[in-house]
Parts: structure tokens; C-alpha cells; sequence
């Protein structure tokens, strides 16, 4: 195709020199590569914090004095780090890759000439040479176009492709699939629409999780107490040594230094979110392996959360695939043979020029051998028709497409010269009619006996006496699991909204063959432009056509702020935005480049029948974190209570690091791996702060009173530090597993196996000569020891009584709760 002009009396396209001068000045079509936070930025926001200074500060000061025995809670802090850390960038990275402009090259007019650019050497005001193959690089303003059909499934979802003429946009990712035209550039780079999208959609941001927002309050309300309770025992630990001048002349400060390391490290809850992690970490997992990506960890607990389900119509409820829904053949006075209009559509079926709708033919009705085109005019968008002159069977010319269009130049509907042909044409003009009513999409196939002239072909028009011959119904087709899937949302209680671009009707159709109580469909262009009142809209509605991106991301926004957690689904780019602001995005991985990038969640097969597994698995993370963390927080309830009680009535912290690294590995870290994997489908309830710490708290008061009796009795006693500590120990280990059956329970299974395995390995591993010599254990006397059980029970007693009267009034309601530590270690004391 030689270069025209596209207006009349125009220059062709920009000079060289006017091209150059606007790359210079810009804008320019480049477009920025990163998201707004860099790499160092992510490494400072997860490493440089409050507390991680605290750990790595009692780490290195351990380090320092050379007990690196003590300092293995460093190891939990720098797993933090990396998994935090690691989160973020593997987010950065895929955001970083977003595009939607793939085309390697773009073609414009310069000097009158046609140029083959790159894409990002496009400026303002070029003008774009647009050919079937070729790929918009920026939004363009049409000149001028010869049946020009643009594709923007990328943009949209969409399947069909669009007609676009004279004086409307091309936007930047369309994909010209038929036809010619030419179109001046409008907007580039970031100002263009694709540009918009992804830079919108590179805009950071990590996955709402309540766990980690409330590990993030609890962390908060810790600091303000983890200071003054350390400078407490700092100085309690010195008395302890004989005074501060006493203590810091004979280097006995060392000893006090290591007790209040043990003490502050033991008021942090670490573990829980290091274990938070690798519970989000196996779950992701486990949804690997039935082909669910999950792309930021924290996604996992969002699944549990959800309540309102956003459903695109193609590509979630159905495959985008158009089949035939029935025939009609029109009857009269002298209806077309059967034969003659089946051997008409295995032709058009057989043409791959047809469009999707036409190709939809090809599985019902196959091509005959003898049906040859000796003429024909291939389908438009524009015309929204096709015809041929058949031969065989199908003697005479057949036009298919849209009824209104084909009635409208044929006007066989309004009379003609048969009035047998005006008869049958009303009554085709009826039923399609009728049909499109119902959302099916709808064709008409027409015949005459004249044959396609020369002229005909050249017009693109049909020929005289044509008749109605049969109406066809189509539907796309619906996925096979859609409507148990929308029944296990129903069973869930989660509500179901369907939102697409389509005609509501359509939508509302494919909603109903699913299994959804949708009633009619609403047409978003009638929604208003006003906040409050289109939150109130379509609030109301569970279907919505002609909805458009902002729509989609307003209706994101507004059931959100009327309370819930909203999942979005999606494939085409115009869903990335709202994929990204919902609660838990989820894309197809059939889907465009960028609702995958900003998506948590992508379905691998694009199988929709893994949401349910999706909600499974999110429940029982959930449940089984709230399980679990209770051990955690227990934890550091007892160490802020005992270092209060320590630092006020100056007793030698009863415990080195050491052993408390042992004894939360037994009693909290290691069970609580275990119980994470469990089977739990429990539903999801908000409020895990408020119920870990109404567990936690009574708990921790239970084992600081135990821990402080076994430290003042052998304070008093004079008891060396070393079988103090020994006491102190085996009683914590005591204590924490009750604590850890209570939250078990019911004990039945694995359950039962973690539960007594925790206290079998901590006796062989007490008993271990080598062991017991890292542990600094020693003998206690016989009647300390004694004491010791006798605490320990008593402490056992009382961790059953607040377990029983905390489950009081919620009989028949497994909940257990939980959060909050990690590592501890409590105070030592010596005699």
C-alpha cells in the first residue's frame, strides 16, 4: 500500500525536524521501567525498624562478649528480614516487567514517507500507518479508514472485534485485525492509554492482611513497654551483681548485660511473624500444586476474608468461545429445504474470515464436498454481514448477519414484491427480536436465487430477492464448573456480583444458565457520575453491563467502603486497575500481562473451578495462625509480666537465651509448624487481635507467677544459678505444653502426636549429657525440685481453668486464638 495522504490537502505525517524537536521537547512515547520504590527503599522498610535495632543490637552485643550460644535468636530476626524483603521485591519485579505495547515495531508517516520505528521513537502528532497485524504504540485519532477492525480483547476481554471509522480513537494495545486506515498521535508514553494502566498499576502496594496489621499494633503497643521494662531490669540485674560500681569495676556487668537481653528479646514476638510467613509460604504451596499462583504471600489469608466475589463475565463464567444455541427455520408459504440452508451454514462455518460468531457454525454444521463460492463478500464489523454464491446444494447467494442490519437493506420485513417474502420476513424479524431479548446473541442466514454480480461484490451489496431462510441463536460458552462453583459461593454465604462490557441482558443470561439469582441485568451507562448515589446503585444489583474500566474500579471502591472484602477477577487490561485496589485480585493466566502482573492470584489452567479450593485454603491458614498464635503471645505476656516483677523486686532473671531458645522451640516454635499444616475449616471471623489477647494474657499471668515462684524460692534459698535455672527451665517446658494441648485440642490424630512428642524430645534432650552442659543445667536439691513439679502442676491447673473459662459461652465453637511472640528469653536469676 503506497503512502496517501490521509486528509486531503495535509501534509504526510511530520518532518523529520518536527519529529526530532518533539522527542527533544517531549512528551515521548517511553515509558518508565520501575515502580515507585526501589530496591533499597524495600530493604530499609523491612530491615531498619523499631525492633529489628533492638534484636540486632542485643545480637551483636552478645556476639561482642562472646556468648554466641545466646544469640541464636538472631537467626529469626534475619529470617524475618529476608522473607519480608523477599516479598516486596518479588512483587517489584513482576510490576517491573508490566507492558502492553508488545509490538516491535510501529510504522508512521514522516517527509511524506512511510518509517518502520521502534515504538518508543513514536511522538506527539506522527501519524500512524494502521494495517491487519499491526498493533497500536499510542492512542491515535482515525483520519481516515477503509473497514478498519480493531481488536481490543487486550484492553477489554472482549472477544469481538470492534469497527472503527473516522473520527474516533485507537488506543494504544489494540491490535488492527482488519482493514486499513491511518491515525494521528494523541497521547504518548505515560499519557497514553496503555501507559495510564500500567503506570497506575506499578504504583506499589502489598496485599491487605489483618494478621500482619495486627502483629503490626501489637508490635506498637510492645514498644512503647519494651524500653523502660528493659532499662528495669537492666538495673535489677546490676543490683543483683552488687551495684553498679561494683558491677561495672569487676566486669560483672557482662552478666547483667546477657540477663537483659534474654528478658527484652523475650517481649518481642519474632516467631509469630516468622511463622505467619512460612504458613503463608506453605499454603502457596499447596495451591501450586492444584496450578493456583500465588504472588504475594500474604494473598493467602485474603482468600479466607473475602465475602463479595467480582466475576467477569468472559473468561471466568465462560471461555470466550461462541457456540450455536439453536436454529429456527423460518416457515411461510415457501420456507428454503433444510438441505440447501444446512449446506449454506457448513460453508460459512468452514470460512475463517467469518468472525468468531460464524466460525461457531463449523462445529454444528460441516462443510459439503460440491458446495463451492464462485463470488463472495467477506464479513466486516462494519457491515456486520457476509454473503457468498454457492454452488451444489446451496445453489443461489446466502447473506448472514446481524437481522436488523440484513432487514434494513433487504427491507423484506416491511414488504417487498412477494408478499409471501414480506410474511416470512416479519416473522424472522420476531423471533430474532425475541431472542436478543434473552441476551443470546442472534444471526440471521437470508437466500436468493440471483448470484453476486461483479458490481455487487465491488458495492458490497446483496442482491435482489432475498428471503429469510433461518434464525440461529448463540451463547458463549459457559464453563463447566461455573455453577457449582457459584453453589459453593452461595453454601459460603459469600455474595456473587457479575460485572462485564457486554449488553446486560447478555450478562444477565450467562448469569442465570451459571445458577445465579440474578434477576435483570442493570446497564452501567446509566449509573450515576455522583459517589454516594452510584454506591447506592450498584450496591443493589448483581449484574451490571456496559460497565466500563472506571466503573469497575468505582464498584471495587464502593463495596468496599460499605464493608467488604472484595475479590475481583479479570482478564483484560481494562480490569487491572480494579484487580489491583481489590482486596484479593485474581486473574487468568489466559489474560492480558498487565491483570496478571497486579493480580495476588493467578489461575494457572484458567480453571475456575479452584476457587473453592482457593477458599479452603485461605480458611485454614487462617484458622490454624489463630490456632497457633496464641502460643506466641503467651509468651511474651509472661516475659513482659516476669520482667516487671523482676525488675521491681530485683531477682536475677531466672533463664539464659539459650534456654529459652530450647524451650520455645518445644513448646511453641516446633508444634506450631506442625499444627499450621493441619486440616481447619473453620470460617473466618475479624477480631484476631482481640481474641489472641484474651487468651494470652490470663496465660502469661499463669506462667510469670509460676517462673517468679521458682525464681524468689531460690533467691531466698541461695540456690546457685545454674539449678535455679534448671528448675525454671523444666517448669517453663511443663507449663508451655500445656498451654500447647489447650490450644491443640481436640487432640485427636496428629494433634495428639505433636502434642506428646513436644515433651518426650524435651526429656531425652534434657537428659543428653552434652545438652544438658550447652543448657548450663545442674542438680537442683531434691526439695527444690520437688517444689518445682509442684509449681509446675499447679501452673498446669491453672492454664486449664482460664482455657475453660475463656471457651465458656462458646460452647460448640471450636475457637481457640492466638499471636504474638516468638522467641523468648526470660530473666535469669542467681543466687
Amino acid at each position: 500500500m503506497e503512502p496517501r495522504d490521509p486528509r486531503p490537502g495535509s501534509a504526510l505525517g511530520l518532518t523529520s525536524a518536527e519529529a526530532t524537536e518533539r522527542s527533544q521537547e517531549g512528551p515521548t512515547n517511553r515509558r518508565a521501567a520501575a515502580t515507585s520504590r526501589s530496591f533499597w527503599a524495600i530493604l530499609r522498610s523491612n530491615a531498619l525498624t523499631y525492633f529489628n535495632a533492638i534484636v540486632l543490637a542485643g545480637f551483636a552485643l552478645l556476639l561482642v562478649l562472646g556468648r554466641w550460644q545466646d544469640a541464636l535468636f538472631g537467626l529469626t530476626a534475619l529470617a524475618n528480614i529476608v522473607i519480608g524483603a523477599g516479598q516486596e521485591l518479588r512483587a517489584k519485579r513482576t510490576l517491573d516487567r508490566l507492558s502492553i505495547v508488545s509490538a516491535p515495531t510501529a510504522r508512521v508517516l514522516r517527509d511524506g514517507q512511510e518509517h518502520e520505528l521502534t515504538p518508543d521513537q513514536v511522538v506527539l502528532d506522527d501519524v500512524l500507518v494502521l494495517r491487519a497485524g499491526d498493533q497500536a504504540a499510542a492512542d491515535a485519532l482515525i483520519l481516515s479508514a477503509q473497514h478498519l477492525d480493531v481488536d481490543e480483547s487486550l484492553l477489554t476481554g472482549e472477544a469481538e472485534p470492534v469497527v472503527r471509522v473516522e473520527g474516533e480513537t485507537v488506543l494504544s494495545g489494540s491490535a488492527i485485525v482488519g482493514g486499513s486506515g491511518f491515525g494521528r498521535v494523541t497521547a504518548v508514553g505515560e499519557r497514553a492509554y496503555a501507559g495510564v494502566v500500567v503506570a497506575e498499576s506499578r504504583r506499589f502496594s502489598l496485599v491487605r492482611s489483618e494478621l500482619h496489621e495486627s502483629v503490626d499494633r501489637l508490635l506498637r503497643w510492645i514498644g512503647w513497654a519494651v524500653l523502660p521494662l528493659g532499662v528495669l531490669v537492666l538495673n535489677a540485674q546490676v543490683q543483683v551483681q552488687g551495684g553498679w560500681a561494683a558491677a561495672l569495676g569487676d566486669g560483672r556487668w557482662r552478666e547483667a548485660a546477657v540477663d537483659t537481653v534474654a528478658a527484652v528479646i523475650a517481649m518481642i514476638p519474632l516467631g509469630l511473624v516468622l511463622m505467619t510467613s512460612v504458613a503463608f509460604a506453605v499454603g502457596a504451596v499447596a495451591l501450586a500444586r492444584q496450578h493456583v499462583l500465588v504472588q504475594e504471600l500474604p494473598a493467602v489469608e485474603g482468600l479466607a476474608r473475602v465475602d463479595v466475589v467480582c466475576l467477569d463475565k468472559t473468561g471466568t463464567l465462560t471461555d470466550g468461545k461462541i457456540v450455536l444455541d439453536r436454529v429456527f427455520p423460518v416457515g411461510g408459504r415457501e420456507p428454503i429445504p433444510e438441505p440447501a440452508w444446512a449446506a449454506a451454514l457448513g460453508w460459512f462455518g468452514a470460512d475463517q474470515s467469518g468472525g468468531p460468531t460464524a466460525r461457531g457454525l463449523g462445529e454444528s454444521f460441516p462443510a459439503l464436498d460440491g458446495v463451492h463460492s464462485t463470488a463472495s463478500i467477506g464479513f466486516s464489523s462494519a457491515r456486520k454481514w457476509s454473503a457468498a454464491t454457492l454452488t451444489g446444494s446451496a445453489r443461489g447467494t446466502w447473506v448472514l448477519g446481524a437481522p436488523d442490519v440484513i432487514a434494513e437493506l433487504t427491507q423484506f420485513d416491511l414488504g417487498s414484491s412477494s408478499a409471501g417474502a414480506a410474511h416470512d420476513g416479519a416473522a424472522a424479524m420476531s423471533r430474532a427480536e425475541e431472542h436478543a431479548a434473552s441476551g443470546l446473541r442472534t444471526i440471521l442466514l437470508a437466500h436468493s436465487p440471483s448470484p453476486l454480480s461483479e458490481e455487487d461484490s465491488d458495492a458490497q451489496r446483496v442482491p435482489d430477492g432475498l428471503r429469510p431462510a433461518v434464525v440461529l441463536t448463540f451463547r458463549e460458552t459457559l464453563r463447566p464448573d461455573a455453577a457449582q462453583t457459584l453453589a459453593y459461593f452461595r453454601a459460603q454465604g459469600v455474595e456473587v456480583r457479575v460485572v462485564s462490557g457486554d449488553h446486560p441482558e447478555t450478562v444477565a443470561a450467562v448469569a442465570r444458565a451459571a445458577g445465579l439469582d440474578a434477576g435483570p441485568g442493570f446497564d452501567a451507562r446509566e449509573l450515576p457520575e455522583d459517589p454516594d448515589a452510584f454506591a447506592r446503585e450498584v450496591v443493589g444489583h448483581r449484574v451490571l453491563g456496559r460497565v466500563t474500566p472506571d466503573q469497575k474500579r468505582r464498584l471495587v471502591h464502593a463495596l468496599q467502603a460499605a464493608g467488604h472484602t472484595v475479590a475481583m477477577t479479570g482478564d483484560g487490561v481494562n480490569d487491572a486497575l480494579a484487580v489491583k485496589d481489590a482486596d484479593l485480585g485474581i486473574a487468568m493466566a489466559s489474560g492480558s500481562a498487565a491483570t496478571k502482573a497486579v493480580s495476588r492470584i493467578v489461575l494457572l489452567d484458567n480453571s475456575f473451578a479452584h476457587f473453592p479450593d482457593v477458599v479452603a485454603q485461605g480458611r485454614k491458614v487462617m484458622a490454624n495462625i489463630e490456632l497457633v498464635a496464641v502460643l506466641f503471645l503467651t509468651k511474651t505476656a509472661y516475659a513482659m509480666l516476669l520482667s516487671a516483677l523482676l525488675g521491681v523486686l530485683l531477682v536475677e532473671t531466672p533463664f539464659l537465651p539459650r534456654q529459652l531458645s530450647v524451650t520455645d522451640g518445644l513448646t511453641i516454635g516446633i508444634p506450631a509448624f506442625f499444627l499450621a499444616l493441619l486440616h481447619n475449616e473453620r470460617p473466618y471471623a475479624p477480631g484476631f487481635l482481640r481474641r489472641a489477647v484474651g487468651f494470652a494474657l490470663p496465660n502469661g499471668a499463669v506462667v510469670a507467677v509460676c517462673l517468679f515462684a521458682v525464681a524468689t524460692v531460690g533467691d531466698d534459698a541461695g540456690l546457685e544459678a545454674a539449678q535455679v535455672r534448671t528448675v525454671a527451665t523444666l517448669c517453663l517446658t511443663a507449663v508451655g505444653v500445656w498451654v500447647l494441648s489447650c490450644q491443640a485440642r481436640p487432640l485427636s490424630g496428629l494433634r495428639r502426636v505433636v502434642v506428646a512428642a513436644m515433651p518426650a524430645s524435651a526429656l531425652v534432650f534434657y537428659l543428653i549429657p552434652s545438652a544438658a552442659g550447652f543448657l548450663d543445667f545442674a542438680a537442683p536439691p531434691v526439695w527444690f525440685g520437688a517444689l518445682g513439679s509442684g509449681i509446675a502442676l499447679a501452673g498446669c491447673a491453672g492454664i486449664e481453668a482460664v482455657h475453660r473459662f475463656r471457651l465458656r459461652g462458646r460452647a460448640g465453637s471450636r475457637f481457640t486464638v492466638g499471636g504474638g511472640g516468638g522467641r523468648s528469653r526470660p530473666n535469669r536469676r542467681r543466687a
